[in-house]
């Protein structure tokens, strides 16, 4: 049986952190404010695939109350998922992560970020789509206050 999922994640920039989209360190003033290393594109990805299985979000498997999650690799939390999943018979047909970021500017990262996916998920990188988008000086994106992400997977 195919099962869709969806996910979407936002955190607030602010200085003093790195900003980790993808696992992939970004260069830019601001990071991304969060218990984890806040990257929120693997957020989303993991949040759509535990709404794929119908297995939960994100915050209920990894809160952030539990301080062996402060400052966390969000890629070993997204391995994490994967080993819950594949265990459960799983198999990804193909991801769609979309970043939603005013600044900086993500073009130059983009293939590293979905060999990242790739890597740790076990895919061909024609199953990984990773794209980045503005959203034209409008909202809290637009107005560099946050960066958003959003993910549709499909499994079977």
């Amino acid at each position: 049986m195919f099962r869709v999922g969806h996910g979407y994640d936002v955190h607030k920039l602010v200085e003093g952190r790195k900003l980790i989209l993808c696992g992939e360190e970004i260069e830019h003033e601001k990071g991304l404010l969060g218990h984890s290393d806040a990257d929120v594109a693997t957020h989303a990805l993991i949040d759509a695939l535990l709404g794929a299985a119908a297995l939960g979000d994100i915050g209920s498997l990894f809160p952030d109350t539990d301080e062996q999650y402060r400052n966390a690799n969000s890629l070993k939390l997204l391995e994490i998922v994967w080993k819950k999943l594949k265990n459960m018979g799983y198999q990804i047909s193909n991801i769609d992560l979309t970043i939603v970021a005013q600044a900086p500017k993500l073009k130059k990262y983009i293939n590293s970020m979905k060999n990242n996916i790739a890597d740790v998920l076990n895919l061909d990188l024609n199953q990984v789509n990773v794209k980045a988008t503005t959203e034209e000086g409008l909202g809290f994106t637009g107005n560099k206050e946050g960066i958003s992400a959003f993910c549709v997977i499909l499994i079977y």
